[in-house]
């Protein structure tokens, strides 16, 4: 099991869809987010994507310096970036990190977006360019570590005598992941991916994709890890969380759900289609509506597009609904929480001593109980070590 945090490239907030209580996107605080997670024991972190973030490989190149093991998942686009580039952006990124790059495979669902970065491609036809993308980034990276090159004749991409003089270390190439949930996007995870993520559905939709992709892996003789991408809320108590979750859409108005909903409406995304649905396209608001699954709300998918779910409750319930996923072969969680700094610290502290043993061995900040070669927690009165809670 491997748990990821969330670099919010794209903005911060303590309250979804307005301005109040919302973070400055800079610098000093995307830092203070990745060292968080780095120093809490995360694997990794994700960075999102498009034209509302901020770009990912340039931001993950400059928190290099100021992490220590952090990994960092990152976006290649097919029709943005071409395979051979991508291949020796990943392959420095890879040598200079000291082998922390993970690649996050994106298509693109919205089509407004891809239309502005000169993307004019349809559904099927982006899913195609996408798998022979990644079939020439794979080959020109696995080939480049015996100094071999690549030919290839496709029907969206070729290349000719492709060949990486400088190879990545990690071997045959960094990991790749990527996320969709229609038949195409299937099928290219079950060919060519090394881990499939879904977004946060209730576990018995989770269990159909998991054995979908699983099962046309094994016509290609592979087989496939399998991730979950979502937003959590936890807090002491179960119902301090839902407190907190209804603080997070109490700002909301409707013209804002509206608009939101009807910019989601737009794509062609068969995984956004699915996160609408379970909040009826912006329709259900109370808790009773928005908790799909126990301890699963839907609120954040209101106004948020891509991942629009979070695991609300106390932290034995999180790490309920966590042991749950992962009963079904999930093993990576990309995770988040509003706001993103905060919420890295709350996590870990309050679910991370509830996970399963064989993951807090790997865990490698400060947990409770853990031996440290530092102060943990403040003194008592000036001679006192904290003592370890004894509820």
């Amino acid at each position: 099991m491997q748990v990821f945090w969330f670099i919010p490239t794209h903005g911060d907030s303590r309250y979804l869809g307005t301005s109040e209580g919302a973070r400055e996107v800079n610098h000093d605080y995307l830092k203070q987010i990745a060292q968080a997670a780095d120093n809490l024991g995360y694997e990794g972190v994700l960075i999102p994507t498009g034209r509302s973030c901020e770009d990912p490989w340039v931001v993950a190149a400059s928190l290099l310096p100021v992490t220590k093991r952090l990994k960092f998942l990152v976006a290649v686009r097919p029709g943005l970036h071409q395979p051979s580039l991508a291949a020796r952006m990943a392959a420095t990124f890879d040598r200079l990190s000291g082998g922390r790059l993970l690649i996050n495979l994106v298509t693109g669902g919205d089509q407004t977006e891809l239309e502005g970065d000169g993307v004019f491609q349809d559904h099927a036809s982006r899913y195609e360019q996408s798998a022979e993308f990644i079939r020439i980034w794979r080959e020109i990276i696995a080939r480049s570590h015996d100094g071999q090159s690549l030919d290839y004749d496709g029907k969206h991409l070729s290349v000719k005598g492709a060949r990486l003089l400088f190879p990545p270390l990690q071997k045959p190439y960094p990991p790749v992941y990527f996320g969709g949930s229609s038949a195409p996007a299937h099928e290219l995870a079950a060919e060519q991916v090394d881990t499939y993520l879904t977004w946060g559905e209730p576990p018995a939709d989770v269990a159909q994709k998991v054995a979908d992709v699983r099962e046309r892996a094994a016509k290609h003789g592979r087989t496939v890890k399998f991730g979950i991408r979502l937003h959590v809320i936890v807090r002491e108590t179960e119902q301090a969380a839902w407190q907190a979750a209804d603080d997070l859409i109490s700002r909301l108005d409707d013209d804002t759900v509206i608009r939101a909903q009807s910019a989601f409406q737009k794509m062609d995304s068969e995984g956004q289609r699915r996160m609408a649905a379970l909040h009826g396209g912006g329709k259900k608001r109370s808790r009773a509506d928005l908790e799909i699954s126990p301890n699963l709300w839907a609120g954040v998918g209101l106004v948020r597009g891509g991942a629009g779910t979070a695991l609300v409750g106390s932290p034995q319930q999180v790490a309920q609904r966590i042991e749950e996923y992962a009963a079904l072969g999930l093993d990576t969680f990309v995770l988040s929480g509003y706001p993103h700094l905060e919420e890295a610290y709350r996590f870990a502290e309050l679910v991370f001593p509830l996970l399963p043993r064989r993951l807090r061995s790997d865990l490698q900040g400060s947990l409770p109980g853990q031996k440290l070669n530092g102060p943990f927690g403040e003194v008592v009165a000036n001679n006192y070590a904290p003592r370890a809670s004894q509820s």
